[in-house]
């Protein structure tokens, strides 16, 4: 496995030991200029063995180059026969809780060479501090729409498992790698990940404005598609991220309805990792009253406006895509006009030279009895002046 993290203090220590217990070998960690104390953690468990510690204190966003370079360490140093590359808020996990993550890459062929995996969202109620793992215990998966009236644009992306490579190259995010997908495992034989976005008020405003100085500064390089970095990162500079926030976690009436429906669905596999976790400090309700509130008029214009851009998105690729096929008509039959020219060509030409041949034995036809008669009278003409 690897990672790439920076102030992840609050939870790295559980990540760290969640993967551990589910049978992962060696942890390739690049600590990222952490200044919170995770690499303080990180050097524990250096010493026992367990994590691969680098140190990359650049703040451009080279997250791409630097997982590809140890997802290729993962190969050539440790023989690594499958590679994982995570972030510290990722638990791995089989999707049959009697299995880990050993167990289902044991028994996953090889020459499928990689495939997705999906990501979970957790959610439940926010916190101004704490990793929430005895918190966040809801599986999200609230539609797009009702997603976007919250302000967000997606659930979380894929993640890509592949085969160790000594060449492969990971893609920024950790979403897609260079190697093509030759198969996936059945459902039940297959992973997923268990996703702690947003864990708390302190940690994701320090992530938004680390993120966003970084991207600021990282020139051409984007975030994922799904990813609202930037998007909250404008929030910061407005004030009004806390808001947002504390809006995208379901109250205690949305819960409900949620569970009762299906849109959230109870998973705590991961309270047991809590007391690796900072402890929670619970929000005051008027504070959280307040702050939602301030931004929830905005969100809903937010959400119509996405949805707006949605629309234009999905009506110019169908216009693009009638485009194409209108571009393949017009060639078509441009090369169906050229055919016919070539074939009528011919058929003039075929039809001239029969033409010139039938012309020609009329006129034979037609000259014939004179030239009959001619050669008749010069033949008796020259046996009368022999007889002469």
């Amino acid at each position: 496995m690897t990672m790439m993290v920076r102030d992840e203090a609050d939870i790295i220590r559980a990540t760290l030991e969640h993967h551990r217990a589910q049978g992962v070998d060696r942890i390739i960690v690049t600590d990222n200029g952490s200044v919170d104390g995770t690499t303080e953690i990180l050097e524990e468990y250096a010493s026992d063995g367990l994590v691969d510690l680098h140190f990359d204190p650049v703040h451009q966003k080279q997250q791409s180059e630097v997982v590809t370079a140890m997802a290729r360490d993962a190969y050539t140093e440790y023989g690594a026969d499958w590679v994982i590359n995570a972030d510290a808020d990722e638990f791995w996990v089989a999707r049959n809780p009697a299995r880990t993550i050993r167990d289902v890459l044991e028994n996953t062929p090889r020459v499928f060479q990689t495939f997705l995996v999906p990501v979970i969202d957790m959610t439940g109620m926010p916190a101004l501090e704490g990793a929430g793992l005895d918190r966040l215990v809801y599986r999200d998966t609230r539609t797009v729409d009702e997603l976007r009236s919250l302000g967000l644009l997606a659930h979380s992306t894929p993640d890509a498992v592949h085969v160790g490579s000594p060449e492969i190259e990971v893609a920024q995010g950790n979403h897609a790698v260079s190697l093509p997908s030759r198969g996936t495992p059945a459902r039940d034989d297959s992973l997923e990940v268990l996703h702690l976005p947003w864990r708390s008020w302190g940690q994701y405003s320090r992530k938004v404005e680390a993120a966003g100085r970084a991207y600021t500064s990282a020139g051409a390089k984007r975030p994922s598609p799904n990813h609202h970095g930037m998007i909250d990162y404008a929030r910061m500079q407005a004030g009004m991220l806390e808001g947002f926030y504390l809006i995208r976690h379901p109250d205690a009436t949305r819960l409900e309805s949620g569970l009762a429906d299906g849109t959230f669905v109870l998973d705590d596999r991961l309270t047991s990792l809590a007391r690796y976790g900072l402890p929670d400090v619970p929000y005051d309700a008027d504070r959280r009253t307040r702050e939602i509130a301030r931004v929830a008029p905005l969100a809903r214009a937010e959400g119509l406006l996405f949805e707006r851009a949605r629309q234009i998105e999905q009506l110019t690729e169908e216009l693009t895509v009638r485009a194409e096929k209108a571009e393949d008509r017009i060639r078509s039959l441009e090369d169906a006009l050229a055919d016919a020219l070539r074939d009528l060509h011919e058929v003039r030409s075929r039809r001239a030279v029969r033409f010139l041949d039938r012309l020609a034995n009329t006129a034979h036809e037609l000259t014939s009895p004179m030239r009959r008669a001619t050669h008749a009278a010069r033949s008796r003409a020259g046996t009368g002046r022999e007889g002469d």
